[in-house]
C-alpha cells in the first residue's frame, strides 16, 4: 500500500503530486530521499520501502514487540532520470496518521 501524506510542507518546483504521495524527477541527477515513519501498535512490525518505478530501493523495519510508538528511519542518495517516480510503501504493519508522525522529502543534489 502506498503510503500517503496529508500536509506537503514545502514543494518548490511542485514535482511532489500530493494527491497519489509521488516524487516525480524533473530532470536527470541525484536525488537525496528520508523518510520516518512511526508504528502505532506493540506485538507488530512494521517495513517500509523507498520505491522507485515499482521497484524497492531501500527498507527500513521497527519491530520491537514490546513498545507501542517506534520509529523506523532511512535514507539514500539515487540517480533518477527525467520522470522516475519515487513513493514509499507499506510491506505489512499500521502507520500512526497524521504529517507529524511520519515524514518523507526528496530533493536534487546534483545534476547530470
Amino acid at each position: 500500500m502506498i503510503i500517503y501524506f496529508d500536509q506537503v510542507l514545502v514543494n518548490i518546483g511542485s514535482n511532489f503530486d500530493s494527491e497519489r504521495s509521488t516524487f516525480i524527477a524533473p530532470r536527470k541527477g541525484i536525488y537525496s530521499f528520508n523518510f520516518h515513519v512511526v508504528k502505532v501498535y506493540n506485538r507488530q512490525t512494521i517495513q517500509v520501502s523507498l520505491m522507485l518505478n515499482g521497484w524497492p530501493v531501500i527498507s527500513a523495519f521497527a519491530g520491537d514487540q514490546d513498545v507501542t510508538r517506534e520509529a523506523a528511519s532511512n535514507g539514500v542518495l539515487i540517480q533518477m532520470e527525467k520522470g522516475d517516480r519515487a513513493y514509499l510503501k507499506l510491506e505489512r504493519g499500521n502507520l500512526m496518521g497524521g504529517w507529524k508522525y511520519s515524514t518523507f522529502s526528496g530533493f536534487l543534489v546534483f545534476p547530470l
